[in-house]
């Protein structure tokens, strides 16, 4: 099937017009305190009136000298394309944090393991909670990444074989493995383990133009939609009770029982390493899902900042699935206008990483 182009960059003029005064600077008119700001170019919001908070960044976190590496940018924005597929993701800094000048409490990680249709193409996304270090959201997707990293060839050979139940057992036990790192970070800087944790959301697909499959897996708040046909589907999988890890059909693909899942994702070998008890990591469900997916649709990954104001703003939903819906890839800079489109009520950082389905 031809892929659509995306939507075409703006172009600007090849010189400037004597008319428009291109080499004349502006004078601000004086206001009652000094020099009016200028008003930039208005900040799109839905919804019934316009949020509390600036549109645009006010203030920047406070730094360490000592560990300026600790510092994150307000917006990071990224996309690939690869086959059938086109990705776009972006993490950026909530208005209420924009303000106070708190740091980005959203992690991002997108990582690509492999060469060729071979490849495996992973991305992770975490919240830190209200109070816990930005730094444990960095961490865990870290950490994840580097488990699925180490273990690419097998787990994009159990996507393109569709051995669901094998993959949900071992991505549940990666990543109970990561929480309980994130403990014991917590006590190593003697902090309540509430006070480092995320709740954390991942993508894996293959490179492979001819496997649609697109596993997600995760713990905690946040949201997984797909736009089929105009209409806006949330497919958040219900949390999956402790031990229920039966092998279900994939969805467009047959489970085989006799295959067995031959990644090694580093997790202790029963009697041989300490264990860590389950009932304590991860503190919330784990939540799997696999599909396959089909020309024209457009899977969103997301964090709760976007996934609360989707589910409790129509409107927003509405406006995406209107801009989104012909299945035409949107630019870098035309997504993150898309995605930080503002409602009141919803200061939160936003994390979100879409695909779209040629």
């Amino acid at each position: 099937m031809p892929r659509r182009p995306e939507r075409a960059p703006e172009v600007l003029p090849s010189g400037p017009s004597p008319s428009a005064g291109w080499l004349t600077p502006a004078v601000p008119a004086e206001g009652p305190s000094g020099p009016a700001r200028q008003p930039s170019r208005a900040a799109e919001f839905v919804g019934e009136g316009p949020p509390t908070y600036d549109a645009e960044p006010t203030a920047w976190a406070v730094a360490d000298p000592d560990r300026l590496g600790d510092l994150v940018p307000d917006t990071v924005l990224d996309g690939a394309r690869y086959g059938s597929v086109t990705l776009r993701a972006l993490s950026l800094r909530g208005d209420s944090a924009r303000y106070r000048g708190e740091p980005r409490r959203d992690a991002l990680l997108t990582a690509r393991f492999g060469e060729g249709d071979g490849a495996l193409l992973f991305v992770a996304m975490a919240s830190g909670t209200r109070g816990a270090s930005h730094r444990a959201a960095r961490d865990i997707c870290a950490w994840l990444g580097g488990a699925v990293g180490r273990s690419h060839a097998r787990l994009a050979d159990d996507i393109r074989g569709g051995r669901r139940g094998e993959l949900k057992s071992g991505l549940h036990r990666l990543t109970d493995r990561s929480y309980g790192r994130l403990r014991a970070r917590a006590a190593e800087l003697d902090l309540r383990p509430e006070q480092y944790t995320a709740a954390v959301r991942c993508l894996l697909l293959t490179a492979d133009p001819a496997c649609r499959t697109r596993v997600f897996f995760g713990v905690g708040a946040g949201g997984l939609f797909r736009l089929r046909e105009g209409t806006w589907q949330d497919l958040d999988p219900d949390p999956a009770p402790r031990g229920d890890l039966a092998d279900e059909p994939l969805i467009g693909y047959g489970a085989v029982p006799e295959d067995r899942m031959t990644v090694d994702l580093g997790i202790p070998t029963p009697g041989l390493a300490p264990v860590v008890e389950p009932p304590e990591i991860p503190g919330e469900p784990f939540r799997f899902r696999a599909s396959a997916a089909r020309p024209g649709d457009t899977l969103l990954l997301c964090s709760a900042g976007l996934a609360e104001p989707l589910r409790g703003e129509p409107e927003l939903g509405a406006r995406l699935a209107k801009r989104w819906a012909d299945g035409e890839p949107p630019g870098l800079a035309a997504f993150l206008g898309d995605v930080q489109l503002r409602v009141k009520g919803y200061a939160d950082d936003r994390t979100a990483c879409a695909l779209w389905e040629a």
